[in-house]
């Protein structure tokens, strides 16, 4: 059996802790270094930075929950960071696991066919990213934008700059108050007339 009612009583079952330390006393013999993660709506929230530097680890180990958690004493001897994906419950944490594993493996040379891709996607700066288009240039009379079909790449970065900050100024704002903006972006920022919105919710540069 691996799960057993709670002492005290109350709802649910509860993961017994043999079962997790023997699996995670089998790991640690053959990679020590391995760093222990349960998944958990009561640890710290996931996010891009989290899945950065989870991604510089060489060895990590997932710890799914299942209905009320596990054993206090396997979180307490053997996790060493609890994470969680929002603030909701799920029945496991095993869809967490996998949403953890897409989001740091996609970090790792090689994964992606591009590798700007990971650098340049929502949440790797802190903007949301810029709007994107393909073929046709015309779909159901929406035309792509003049300025992509240009060829001149400093004026196709300036406008990706802009369009993005216009995306999360309208989206997601708070988000702005960790950008380090550029002295080039903030001038360009200041000629489209952002730069006052921008200020607005970004403290860093002023």
């Amino acid at each position: 059996m691996t799960d057993d009612r709670p002492y005290g009583g109350g709802e649910g079952m509860v993961m017994k802790p043999e079962p997790i330390a023997g699996v995670l006393q089998a790991i640690g013999k053959k990679n020590p270094a391995g760093r222990v993660i349960f998944l958990s709506p009561q640890g710290r929230t996931y996010t891009q930075e989290t899945a950065a530097r989870l991604a510089t680890h060489e060895h990590l180990v997932l710890l799914c929950g299942r209905y009320e958690g596990v054993d206090e004493r396997i979180r307490a001897n053997y996790v060493d960071e609890e994470i969680s994906i929002g603030d909701y419950i799920l029945t496991g944490g095993e869809l967490a696991a996998m949403v953890m594993v897409d989001s740091i493996t996609r970090l790792l040379p090689g994964v992606l066919g591009c590798e700007d891709s990971a650098e340049n996607d929502t949440f790797s700066r802190g903007l949301l990213k810029n709007p994107q288009y393909t073929r046709p240039r015309e779909f159901e009379g929406h035309m792509v934008p003049d300025i992509l079909l240009s060829g001149d790449h400093a004026a196709v970065a300036e406008w990706r700059l802009l369009a993005s900050v216009r995306q999360t100024l309208e989206r997601r704002p708070e988000l702005l108050a960790r950008v380090v903006f550029t002295k080039e972006e903030l001038g360009v920022l200041k000629k489209n007339r952002l730069l006052e919105a921008v200020e607005k919710y970004n403290t860093i540069q002023q």
